[in-house]
């Protein structure tokens, strides 16, 4: 049975506990790699919007006293519209012949995880379409906006803006449900058979971002068509004034 173990080596004999801690380290990280490889799967697989990538963790899955592991891609999947991840059939698929699922423990419970997520998978894409192309259209129409001075020009931009800042925030939101959702599912029914699961941050970062950045452009896209519609209301009236 392989138990844990835990050394602190800042209590005890310095260098021969050290050393001791590396040893065994090399030896668990050796032998991870090895059930990983005899299985034909992966030490780690990353999620994207439209593909997920594989690889190996190097020199090991395991940190130790010189360096932290670090990710070997070594194959994307496919762009993919509509993609959702499916940990279970990636895993199935990259297993040898022979060997199941059900030979690993795979809990059923990521499963039904992954399949409560499809639908809202696919309204992410379609909301992200919507959003970049509108977001595409209102820098484009931010030129002719800014030098015709129309209040009309204005009240477009600022429209389209606000459509980006909803349909961006909408998927930014189903993304960062679907994340907890599977990240928890996998923590919560995934430690028996060794597999865990962490939130990436950098999109997810990336996403809000371009959202608060489209709502700030409404904002102002609105305040320019107020003052444009102010003024020239104000140089008809005084038009009028200046007939009497």
């Amino acid at each position: 049975m392989l138990g844990r173990l835990k050394i602190d080596p800042s209590e005890s004999s310095p260098s021969f506990l050290k050393s001791l801690e590396n040893d065994i380290k090399g030896e668990v990280n050796d032998f991870i790699g090895d059930v990983a490889r005899e299985f034909g799967i992966h030490d780690f697989y990353s999620a994207h919007l439209l593909d997920y990538c594989e690889g190996y963790f190097t020199p090991g899955a395991i940190a130790n006293a010189t360096m932290d592991p670090e990710k070997n891609v070594t194959r994307c999947s496919n762009h993919t519209a509509m993609f959702y991840f499916d940990p279970s059939s990636v895993i199935q698929k990259e297993l040898k012949p022979g060997i199941s699922l059900a030979d690993l423990r795979w809990p059923s419970a990521i499963k039904d995880a992954v399949r409560a997520v499809k639908i809202a998978s696919n309204v992410m894409f379609v909301l992200y379409c919507v959003g970049v192309a509108a977001t595409g259209l209102a820098l484009i129409g931010a030129f002719p906006a800014v030098f015709s001075g129309g209040h009309m020009a204005a009240l477009a931009n600022h429209l389209l803006s606000l459509l980006a800042t909803l349909t961006l925030g909408i998927a930014s939101a189903i993304v960062s449900v679907i994340m907890s959702k599977i990240v928890n599912e996998v923590n919560k029914h995934g430690n028996d058979v060794g597999i865990s699961a962490t939130k990436g941050t950098t999109f997810l970062g990336m996403t809000w971002a371009a959202t608060g950045l489209m709502f700030a452009s409404a904002i102002a896209w609105m305040y320019e068509f107020v003052a444009v519609r102010r003024q020239q209301t104000r140089y008809v009236f005084e038009g009028e004034k200046g007939r009497y």
